[in-house]
This record gives C-alpha cells, structure tokens and sequence, in this order.
C-alpha cells in the first residue's frame, strides 16, 4: 500500500505515535522518528508486532527549533530521496484551572508543543513533497478544538489552531497534490490515561491502533480525494 513511501512521525515513540508507526511499517513504508530523549527509537523497534525487516529510524531532534527540524528532514530527504508523509502526533496537555488563573506561560508551552511543532515541521517537510510531486499531511488535532470545556482553555484554543494550519495547507496545496487533513481525538485508551482515571468505563474508549488505521487512510491511496477534513475518531467516548 505505502511501498517506497517515506513517512516522518512525529511524537511516534508516544502511546498513539507508536501505533501509527507500526500501521505505516506494516503498510510498507520507511518510517523516520524525531525524539526527544536518547534510547526511545530503541525502545520503539522493540515494540511487539513489527514486522521483519521493517525501515525504522531517527534522531534526537528538538522540534520546536526550527533551524534544527529543517537541517533533519534535509537529511531524512537526502538519504531516503525525498519525504512523502507527515503525520503531526507530537504535542501534550496541560490544564486544570479556569482561563483568569491560567499564567501565559502555560498558554506559550501549549501553543509550543501542539502548534509550533506541527508549523516548523510541515515548513521543512513540505519542499521535500512538492519535489516528489506529492504527499499527505495529517494532524493530531483534539474533540476539545471544536468542543471545549471548563479548564481546558490554553490546550483547546492550541488544538483549534491546528485546524486553522490544517484548512489553510489544503487551500494552499490543493492543486500540488498534497492533501492535509486533521483527527479528532478524544480519550485514547492508553495506560496512562486508564492511570489517570482508573474509574472510567474504559471500554468507551477508542484503542490507539484504531485510530491509527484512520491515519493510515489518510496518507493511503485511497484518500487522495479528501482534504481539509477535519475528522472526529471518537468512538463511545
């Protein structure tokens, strides 16, 4: 399905990174990670169910420097001929106060790691797209962006803007064959969210290989038709 594709993930050696890398292996593809810590690409080959001989690799990069994300999707472009897909995972959530005694520092970490990373990384990967003629880009948005709730405020309006990006690289590469569309979260069933909140009916919960195989969708052949979507993955929850 993705063979000769090149993928880069970011926040792939997360709960929902990880099974997105796994999806786009087992599709075929050449799956490029940028981490933040030393031993997490290890850590992430071990994970069961790769396949054999699967193309994984990466590098410690800070994805909120610019000047360092355009020196390594470069690099990705110049060893592997080009980049072909961008999937956006890589962000995190703070909250737990009402909007009058939330710091803006808070605000800036938010838009940081949800926005700024997803900006810096589709301005380096998508020269590399437009000289392969082509490519996908998917982001990680959240259900808070369009439906928010109390305490939420700084994450929400950070997840928002990553449809406004979304929107506005359809717009702009509709006629450059890339298409760039955004998921919808809402609790993804993972250990540490069960952790979280142990009292949950967790079987409403979406698994985070489910939404994975929307991703895969996503980037695949078959969705060279959809763009600027912005795509609920729900499930019960």
């Amino acid at each position: 399905m993705l063979e000769g594709k090149i993928a880069i993930v970011t926040g792939g050696t997360g709960a929902l990174g990880a099974a997105v890398v796994q999806a786009l292996l087992a599709a075929g593809a050449v799956v490029w990670v940028p981490y933040r810590v030393d031993g997490e690409i290890e850590r992430l080959r071990r994970l069961p169910g790769l396949p054999d001989g699967a193309s994984l690799a990466g590098a410690v990069v800070d994805l909120t420097d610019e000047a360092a994300v355009h020196g390594a999707y470069g690099q990705v472009a110049a060893t592997y001929a080009g980049i072909d897909i961008l999937v956006n995972v890589a962000g995190g959530f703070a909250g737990g106060e009402p909007v009058h005694r939330t710091p803006w520092s808070l605000w800036q970490t938010q838009l940081d790691i949800n926005l700024k990373t997803a900006v810096i990384s589709c301005a380096a990967a998508i020269p590399h797209m437009l000289e392969r003629g082509g490519g996908a880009i998917v982001n990680v948005s959240s259900r808070t962006a369009t439906q928010s709730a109390k305490y939420v405020a700084a994450y929400g309006a950070a997840k928002r803007a990553l449809l406004q990006l979304t929107e506005a690289l359809a717009a702009e590469l509709r006629d450059r064959d890339i298409t760039a569309n955004a998921i919808l979260p809402s609790v993804i069933d993972t250990p540490a969210n069960r952790a979280g909140d142990p009292n949950a009916d967790h079987g409403r919960w979406v698994a985070p290989e489910a939404i994975a195989r929307v991703v895969l969708f996503l980037v695949g052949p078959d969705a060279r038709i959809i763009s600027g979507a912005a795509i609920p993955v729900y499930g019960k929850a």
